[in-house]
Formats: C-alpha cells, structure tokens, sequence
C-alpha cells in the first residue's frame, strides 16, 4: 500500500520547468531511493513534497490525505520530516537542544503552563527530554549530549540532523544527501542505520550520489533526468537500463563495478 503518491507534480521557476509530471509511489515500511545528475530536479520533488516549495501542477497525498502546497509545519506534523542537502543545525545549541526543536511539533503545552510550571507541562517535558535522548542514542551521539552542535564532525552533524528529524516521530523520514561529508566507515554505518529506521517502521525516502550506498540501501529507485521521470524499479534492473546508465551512471564500462 503506498504511503505517498506522487501525481503529475510540476514546478516551474520563470520560464524554466524544474519538475515535469513526475509520478511515483511510495510503498510504506521501504527505502526508496531518487537518483539523477545535478540538476535533475530531485531536491526540487523533496521541497515540494515537504511543503517548502508551491506545485504548479498535480498533486501530493500522504495517507490519503491531499498535502498539496500545505504549510511546512502541518506537513510535519502529519509525519513526515527530513533531513536537508546543506546542513541546517543549531549551531551555537547542545545536540539535546537540537533535537528537542524536532519534538516541538508533539507538543501541547502553552505560554502560560509553561510560566506557571503546571504539572502537566512538567511531565511533558520530562517525555521531550526522554524522546530527545533516545533518538541521540539512536544515532550513537548520547555521549555528546551536552556539547554544542557546532563542535561536532561534519558527519556526526549528519546523524544529528537525522536525529532531530526522528524526533518528530515521522511516518516518512526523507534524507537529502546523507551521506555527504562521511568517510568510508561511516557511510557504512549510516546504511545499518537506514535499515534500522525502517525497522522502526518508519519509510524512508533518499536522495544520495554515493551509488554503493544507494544499491546497498534502497529497495526501489526512480530516476529523473532534466526535472522529467525516466526510469523506475528495483536497483539491478534500474543500473541496467539504457537511459540511466547514458544520463548518470556513465558508460557500461564505467558500470562494471556498481
């Protein structure tokens, strides 16, 4: 059963088509991954479907619910959260802090609980607390709870993006680049670390350039070239297709080692 369903979606920008008609859907409970050269329009779907960019055609539905150019928060709160290309952390902020803004949008509390210290409040608090240091442990930072997000390396700041989208206790986690910045060891365990989130139940959308992780990681891939769909399927069948192989992946000598 799809999760998300993807319907004709366009974006123009002036003149220019960034997406045209793309379709797909999206089975709950897999990793499906988005690939394509720079400039395929992928991060361009992700804005769209997170509510950060308007679509100029089709539509978007997450659990039969019609997303199309909702707010960003609404969308959040309907479970789905992501990651982004560029990272966008809380610098000058603890990691706990950071990922306790993830789980702002599960809580209910106001102004004035929180002046006067209702015991309700209290107890929320107590959960967001418990709720941000799971999801640090989730990613291996726990230890590093207290310290300041800027003072992390480039990929530990990766695995607290993540962490702070979990917080959010998404139905659909999307990860723009992931895997950027990570050296070998850690790309690795950020793949078990996909695998352990969609064991969670939770699905998982990825756009990734690093093709071993990607064949690695994802269950199903779609393909765009110039903002348009050009392939779809599972990983062995997309790397053989013609199309994919001429707008991405090179030659089929280039290939031979995917």
């Amino acid at each position: 059963m799809s999760l998300l369903r993807v319907n004709n979606v366009t974006k123009r920008f002036g003149g220019l088509v960034a997406v045209d008609a793309v379709s797909f859907d999206i089975p709950g409970g897999s990793v499906f991954g988005m690939i394509g050269p720079n400039g395929a329009g992928k991060t361009t779907v992700f804005n769209l479907i997170t509510g950060n960019y308007k679509v100029d055609g089709g539509n978007i539905v997450f659990e039969d619910q019609d997303i199309t150019n909702r707010v960003t928060h609404k969308i959040v709160k309907l479970g789905i959260a992501r990651t982004f290309q560029t990272i966008r952390l809380f610098a000058n902020m603890s990691l706990m802090e950071n990922v306790l803004s993830g789980y702002h949008c599960r809580m209910t509390s106001g102004i004035l609980a929180a002046m006067f210290r209702m015991p309700w409040q209290y107890r929320e608090e107590r959960r967001a607390m418990g709720k941000a240091l799971a999801e640090l442990k989730f990613v291996g930072l726990a230890d590093q709870a207290r310290n300041l997000a800027r003072n992390l390396s480039y990929g530990n700041q990766r695995l607290l993006e993540i962490a702070r989208a979990l917080a959010s206790n998404p139905r659909l986690i999307i990860l723009d680049e992931p895997a950027g910045g990570m050296n070998e060891q850690e790309t690795a365990r950020l793949v078990d670390l996909i695998f352990r989130i969609r064991d969670r139940g939770i699905t998982v959308l990825l756009i990734e350039h690093d093709m071993s992780l990607v064949m690695k990681a994802c269950e199903y891939l779609v393909v765009l070239e110039y903002g348009k769909k050009i392939a779809e399927g599972v990983p062995d069948a997309v790397k053989e297709d013609p199309l994919v192989i001429e707008a991405y992946l090179g030659s089929e000598d280039e290939n031979d080692d995917l």
